[in-house]
Protein backbone atom coordinates (compact mmCIF):
# COMPACT_ATOMS: atom_id res chain seq x y z
CA UNK A 1 0.00 0.00 0.00
CA UNK A 2 1.30 3.17 -1.05
CA UNK A 3 0.24 6.26 1.07
CA UNK A 4 -1.80 9.28 -0.17
CA UNK A 5 -1.20 12.10 -1.98
CA UNK A 6 -3.50 15.26 -0.73
CA UNK A 7 -5.08 14.69 -3.81
CA UNK A 8 -5.72 11.36 -3.05
CA UNK A 9 -7.32 12.41 0.15
CA UNK A 10 -10.75 13.11 -1.09
CA UNK A 11 -11.12 9.91 -2.90
CA UNK A 12 -10.46 8.33 -0.17
CA UNK A 13 -12.80 9.53 2.68
CA UNK A 14 -15.47 8.35 -0.46
CA UNK A 15 -13.82 5.18 -0.43
CA UNK A 16 -15.04 5.10 3.20
CA UNK A 17 -18.88 4.85 2.15
CA UNK A 18 -18.02 1.74 0.50
CA UNK A 19 -20.21 -0.96 0.50
CA UNK A 20 -17.14 -3.87 0.71
CA UNK A 21 -15.51 -3.85 4.34
CA UNK A 22 -12.13 -4.23 2.81
CA UNK A 23 -12.26 -1.18 0.62
CA UNK A 24 -13.24 0.72 3.72
CA UNK A 25 -10.28 -1.09 5.76
CA UNK A 26 -7.81 0.11 3.47
CA UNK A 27 -9.11 3.22 2.74
CA UNK A 28 -8.69 4.25 6.01
CA UNK A 29 -5.73 2.76 6.84
CA UNK A 30 -4.27 4.73 3.92
CA UNK A 31 -5.87 7.74 5.48
CA UNK A 32 -4.27 6.88 8.97
CA UNK A 33 -0.46 6.71 7.34
CA UNK A 34 -1.52 10.34 5.84
CA UNK A 35 -0.86 12.74 8.67
CA UNK A 36 -2.43 16.21 7.91
CA UNK A 37 -3.06 15.68 4.41
CA UNK A 38 -5.83 13.67 5.48
CA UNK A 39 -8.08 16.98 6.28
CA UNK A 40 -9.69 16.55 3.41
CA UNK A 41 -11.45 13.53 4.31
CA UNK A 42 -12.11 14.73 7.94
CA UNK A 43 -15.99 14.40 7.81
CA UNK A 44 -15.98 10.19 5.94
CA UNK A 45 -13.58 9.68 9.06
CA UNK A 46 -15.39 10.64 11.60
CA UNK A 47 -18.23 9.03 9.71
CA UNK A 48 -16.29 5.90 10.04
CA UNK A 49 -15.58 6.23 13.29
CA UNK A 50 -19.39 4.11 13.15
CA UNK A 51 -18.00 1.96 11.24
CA UNK A 52 -19.67 -1.78 11.99
CA UNK A 53 -16.23 -2.90 10.97
CA UNK A 54 -13.71 -2.83 14.12
CA UNK A 55 -10.92 -1.96 11.82
CA UNK A 56 -12.32 0.76 9.93
CA UNK A 57 -13.38 2.25 13.21
CA UNK A 58 -9.93 1.95 14.21
CA UNK A 59 -8.21 3.05 11.35
CA UNK A 60 -10.76 5.84 11.18
CA UNK A 61 -9.48 6.92 14.59
CA UNK A 62 -5.71 6.80 13.98
CA UNK A 63 -6.51 8.84 11.29
CA UNK A 64 -8.25 11.47 13.04
CA UNK A 65 -5.27 11.27 15.67
CA UNK A 66 -2.98 12.93 13.19
CA UNK A 67 -5.38 14.81 11.08
CA UNK A 68 -4.79 18.56 12.55
CA UNK A 69 -7.22 20.99 11.59
CA UNK A 70 -9.98 20.27 9.46
CA UNK A 71 -11.18 22.40 6.30
CA UNK A 72 -13.52 25.07 6.69
CA UNK A 73 -15.81 23.34 4.46
CA UNK A 74 -15.94 20.50 6.85
CA UNK A 75 -17.68 22.94 9.48
CA UNK A 76 -21.30 22.57 9.14
CA UNK A 77 -21.31 18.47 8.65
CA UNK A 78 -18.74 17.94 11.55
CA UNK A 79 -22.07 20.27 13.59
CA UNK A 80 -24.23 18.16 12.30
CA UNK A 81 -22.55 14.75 13.32
CA UNK A 82 -22.35 16.45 17.12
CA UNK A 83 -25.51 14.69 18.12
CA UNK A 84 -24.41 11.31 16.11
CA UNK A 85 -25.86 8.25 18.46
CA UNK A 86 -22.38 7.17 17.95
CA UNK A 87 -20.69 8.08 21.17
CA UNK A 88 -17.17 7.75 19.12
CA UNK A 89 -18.65 9.89 15.86
CA UNK A 90 -19.67 12.17 18.52
CA UNK A 91 -16.93 12.70 20.02
CA UNK A 92 -14.58 12.93 16.85
CA UNK A 93 -16.75 15.30 15.32
CA UNK A 94 -16.71 17.51 18.53
CA UNK A 95 -12.88 17.09 18.92
CA UNK A 96 -12.64 18.41 15.31
CA UNK A 97 -14.90 21.54 15.95
CA UNK A 98 -12.62 22.34 19.10
CA UNK A 99 -9.11 22.17 16.67
CA UNK A 100 -11.09 24.51 14.52
CA UNK A 101 -10.96 27.06 17.26
CA UNK A 102 -12.80 30.08 16.55
CA UNK A 103 -13.67 29.30 13.08
CA UNK A 104 -16.31 26.61 14.49
CA UNK A 105 -18.19 29.48 16.57
CA UNK A 106 -21.06 28.52 14.26
CA UNK A 107 -21.69 25.44 16.17
CA UNK A 108 -21.13 27.38 19.49
CA UNK A 109 -25.35 26.20 20.18
CA UNK A 110 -24.62 22.78 19.47
CA UNK A 111 -21.78 22.01 21.63
CA UNK A 112 -23.17 23.52 24.32
CA UNK A 113 -26.76 21.47 24.16
CA UNK A 114 -24.24 18.42 23.92
CA UNK A 115 -22.59 19.70 27.64
CA UNK A 116 -26.01 19.75 28.83
CA UNK A 117 -27.36 16.47 27.19
CA UNK A 118 -27.36 12.90 28.16
CA UNK A 119 -24.84 11.56 25.79
CA UNK A 120 -21.83 10.46 26.98
CA UNK A 121 -19.98 11.69 29.76
CA UNK A 122 -16.50 11.58 27.56
CA UNK A 123 -18.40 13.59 25.23
CA UNK A 124 -20.04 15.89 26.57
CA UNK A 125 -16.85 16.53 28.15
CA UNK A 126 -15.53 17.37 25.40
CA UNK A 127 -17.98 19.22 24.28
CA UNK A 128 -16.76 21.93 27.06
CA UNK A 129 -13.18 21.09 26.26
CA UNK A 130 -14.35 21.82 22.56
CA UNK A 131 -16.13 25.71 23.55
CA UNK A 132 -13.18 26.73 25.57
CA UNK A 133 -10.81 26.28 22.20
CA UNK A 134 -13.49 28.15 20.29
CA UNK A 135 -12.95 30.91 22.96
CA UNK A 136 -14.26 34.24 23.18
CA UNK A 137 -16.47 33.96 20.02
CA UNK A 138 -18.49 30.73 23.08
CA UNK A 139 -20.02 33.37 24.93
CA UNK A 140 -23.36 32.22 24.25
CA UNK A 141 -22.07 28.89 26.48
CA UNK A 142 -21.03 30.93 29.54
CA UNK A 143 -24.33 29.68 31.61
CA UNK A 144 -24.17 26.41 30.24
CA UNK A 145 -20.66 26.05 31.16
CA UNK A 146 -21.21 27.64 34.60
CA UNK A 147 -23.42 24.44 35.34
CA UNK A 148 -21.33 22.12 34.08
CA UNK A 149 -18.60 23.64 36.27
CA UNK A 150 -20.67 22.69 39.18
CA UNK A 151 -21.42 18.65 38.33
CA UNK A 152 -20.72 16.44 39.77
CA UNK A 153 -18.14 14.83 37.13
CA UNK A 154 -15.10 16.03 38.48
CA UNK A 155 -13.54 16.28 34.89
CA UNK A 156 -16.25 18.24 33.30
CA UNK A 157 -16.09 20.52 35.50
CA UNK A 158 -12.80 21.10 35.48
CA UNK A 159 -12.61 21.39 31.67
CA UNK A 160 -15.93 23.67 31.96
CA UNK A 161 -14.20 26.16 34.43
CA UNK A 162 -11.01 25.99 32.06
CA UNK A 163 -13.45 27.16 29.39
CA UNK A 164 -15.03 29.78 31.15
CA UNK A 165 -11.23 30.90 31.83
CA UNK A 166 -10.85 31.10 27.59
CA UNK A 167 -14.23 32.68 26.59
CA UNK A 168 -13.57 35.44 29.32
CA UNK A 169 -15.84 38.33 30.31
Amino acid sequence: MSEPAGADAHRLGEQLAATDTEQRAEAAELLSRAGEEASAAAVPLVIACGDADERVREWAVAALEDLGLPPDTAIAPLTALVTNPDPLVAYWAVTLLGRSGQDAATAVAVLAACVESGVSVSVRQRAAWALGKIGPAATAARTTLERAAGQGDERLAHLARESLVSIGS
